[in-house]
């Protein structure tokens, strides 16, 4: 009996949903339909949604621009997630509303951490050490009958 390969990712089906969701709640977001102080105030992005398996739970990863006031914006958008979720229901036509959660989206950290690492200067002389090792291999060799 063959063995069902083992998924590494999500589906095909959870990323086209996590996809609409994104887009549906991104406009939400920057129409400004929900009426509160703190979302009034900032523009929030929305990178990425991902689904879990039975697509009834979307974990939104969302940074206001400039990273400014990370935590109240989080806040506020749990406060309203009834009425988002009732947003992305209107504009996503799916058999059930997933519930919606909002987690920081670590991106732009993760970048800027693996940015510092390249810029070390160790790893910038085994660079140059990488580099130089490889012009010298393609050079052309000269010398008596070359």
């Amino acid at each position: 009996m063959a063995q069902k390969p083992t998924s590494t990712g999500p589906s095909q089906r959870q990323q086209r949903v996590a996809e609409l969701v994104r887009h549906a709640l991104a406009e939400v977001l920057q129409r400004g339909d929900i009426q509160d102080p703190v979302l009034g105030t900032h523009v929030v992005t929305v990178p990425e949604v991902r689904m879990s398996p039975d697509l009834k739970l979307a974990t939104a990863y969302v940074m206001p621009l400039g990273g400014v006031d990370e935590a109240p914006v989080i806040a506020a958008l749990e406060r309203h997630r009834k009425v988002l979720r009732q947003e992305v229901a209107r504009r996503v036509n799916l058999k059930f509303a997933p519930e919606l959660r909002f987690r920081r989206d670590e991106t732009f950290d993760e970048a800027a951490r693996i940015d510092k690492l390249l810029r070390d200067e160790r790893v910038q002389r085994d660079l140059v050490a990488e580099r130089d090792e490889a012009q010298a291999d393609d050079e052309p060799e000269t010398g008596p009958g070359h």
